[in-house]
């Protein structure tokens, strides 16, 4: 039951069997529910048993029930021998009718006109806008009353009123339930912002109304403390706006159920440290996890919070009792402060119990499979990838502009930030730099001397994107030493290269870095053979790195290595570059 304090105006209503101006007269308001059906449910049950039911409608939205007219003795009668009989709600009360408006109950009730308000001396109004109506404020307690009420307040009730005034902005002291000077200011503040007299003391009225203000965002959500055992997870949930969907581990999830867009994921898994931290690698790559906001990773626990301009999202999970359990709830709009409360109480009431989702749970059969898709969710994807390697012990890394080129953000990998150091668009070289410091296992070592022609040699890059997790190498040859239109600073390559190996590091027979393969593109406006391809070689290399304040590694003379030997030196140097919008 929901009970919401009447603003006072000069708005009339009249009844069509029996005219009375609300505003001239006292109602007890017993109920105010958000829907026109609820609000015609509750009359017509009230209406069974007790007499002069009505229903208006409330500039808020929602319905009220109101017993009356009453004159205001009679009122006040009523109102104590209908709460004293259990008739009635114990928080009823009396109120003034004047923000009463169309009334939906009985059926016939119609509403009068609103009185104009006449302009002041010398005063003109636009006669096609209606005239203001007049703010007229009749307390529906005195002073007296009201401290009465305040001292049948238990002190989490007193407590509660300060956190209210502490949420609108009117009290900034400590929640102790003990309404001193500071909470006085602070009632007083909240009255004249709500256009009362300002006298320091809440009537019974005021503070129904302060609580359902600060309430209202919170009961919107429905937060009910649910048992999932299908997850094994006990704790609050917002079902008014989310319902069961499906299982599919390690996920428990409930859907939106209106446009809010809200939705909550139970996870539930077996595992140890190392299952908590794989699930908080692969988290961050879901498209319901944004990439702005803070993480955090404890030896038994981990947060994320995602935000981004379209969507919001907060992780929480832990190590309880041989499993990984935790909860993931996503919403696309809301007041952040709002928000914020809700997931400290979801997580203050997050409780594991022994129950552990299956790892081959899965709702239904045909479920939806996809590289693309983790347990029916989208994995977020970068516009394009391509390579780089390792170029300083740091873990900067050079790669080409056709890696960079309009992204909103770079990484290495997935999920490791990098800025753009230094970039020369005409040779393509982009140098990166991590956002922390890196200590790669090796980093590469660049020929100093003239390769031979026709000598074998190997690209290292990530031909398929992230579908391996560890570069290819794509043997070829040297064909010339210069480019096409015998650019010096160009190798041409016999080599039919794919568009993700841009950037990697062309290696010779022993493992030295001859220089770093160019995009696609970089070839002119022509259609080239498909085994044409084309590297920067690494004098310019060499210059470009010396120009950007790194000193390049130089190979030293060495015999050709094996195979598997040339595909461990490459896995170690480079690096997969995404590009992220």
């Amino acid at each position: 039951m929901r009970s919401l304090l009447l603003l006072l105006s000069s708005i009339a209503l009249l009844f069509a069997a029996a005219p009375v101006r609300a505003q001239e007269t006292a109602w007890v308001q017993i109920e105010a529910v958000p829907t026109l059906a609820q609000g015609e449910a509750r009359a017509q049950a009230y209406a069974a048993r007790l007499n002069n039911v009505h229903g208006f409608r409330l500039p808020s939205g929602w319905y009220a029930i109101a017993l009356g007219p009453f004159d205001a003795g009679l009122a006040r009668a009523e109102l104590v021998a209908l709460r004293g009989a259990g008739e009635i709600p114990g928080d009823s009360y009396i109120v003034e009718g004047a923000t009463f408006r169309q009334p939906f109950w009985p059926v016939g009730l119609t509403a009068a006109p609103r009185a104009p308000v006449p302009p002041a001396a010398g005063q003109t109004l636009d006669a096609a806008e209606p005239l203001p109506p007049r703010d007229v404020f009749v307390p529906d307690e005195t002073p007296q009353e009201a401290r009465r009420g305040e001292r049948l307040l238990t002190r989490p009730e007193r407590e509660a009123l300060q956190e209210a005034l502490q949420w609108f902005g009117h009290y900034a002291a400590a929640i102790d339930g003990a309404f001193g000077p500071g909470t006085r200011r602070a009632m007083a503040s909240w009255q004249a912002a709500q256009g009362y007299d300002a006298s320091g003391v809440l009537t019974t009225a005021q503070r129904a109304e302060l609580l359902d203000a600060y309430r209202a965002p919170f009961d919107a959500l429905g937060l009910q403390r649910r048992a999932d055992p299908r997850a094994g997870i006990e704790m609050l949930m917002p079902m008014a706006k989310v319902a069961y969907a499906r299982s599919e581990a390690p996920f428990v999830q409930y859907d939106a159920t209106d446009e809010s867009g809200m939705r909550l994921l139970l996870i539930s898994q077996s595992g140890d440290e190392a299952t908590l931290f794989g699930l908080y690698d692969i988290m961050q790559t879901l498209e319901i996890v944004p990439p702005e906001g803070p993480r955090e990773r404890q030896p038994r626990s981990f947060t994320l919070r995602g935000v981004s301009s379209e969507l919001s999202s907060h992780t929480y999970a832990r190590l309880a009792d041989g499993a990984v359990k935790g909860f993931t709830l996503v919403w696309r709009e809301g007041d952040p402060r709002v928000m914020d409360r809700v997931i400290d109480e979801m997580r203050e009431s997050f409780t594991p119990t022994a129950a552990v989702l299956p790892d081959t749970a899965q709702d239904g059969a045909g479920a939806e499979q996809s590289v693309d898709l983790l347990s029916g969710l989208e994995i977020r994807r970068p516009i394009r990838s391509r390579t780089g390697f390792y170029v300083d012990a740091s873990g900067a890394v050079l790669t080409t502009t056709d890696a960079v080129a309009s992204c909103g953000r770079v990484t290495l990998g997935a999920d490791r930030d990098v800025a753009i150091a230094a970039t020369d668009a005409a040779l393509g070289l982009a140098l990166l730099r991590p956002a922390e410091a890196l200590a790669p296992i090796r980093v590469a070592a660049f020929q100093s001397g003239v390769p031979r022609l026709r000598s074998e040699l190997a690209v290292a890059g990530f031909s398929f994107g992230d579908a391996l997790t560890l570069p290819v190498l794509t043997y070829g040859t040297l064909a010339d030493l210069r480019g096409l239109q015998g650019e010096e600073d160009l190798a041409r390559l016999d080599l039919a290269a794919q568009p993700g190996d841009a950037g990697g590091p062309v290696l010779d027979r022993s493992g030295a870095v001859l220089g770093m393969l160019r995009g696609s593109g970089s070839g002119g406006a022509q259609v080239l053979p498909s085994n044409v391809a084309f590297a920067v070689d690494s004098p310019a290399i060499a210059t470009f790195l010396s120009n950007a304040g790194l000193s390049p590694r130089a190979a030293t003379a060495a015999a050709p290595v094996a195979p598997e030997d040339l595909a461990r030196l490459a896995a170690d140097i480079a690096v997969r570059v995404s590009c992220w919008e």
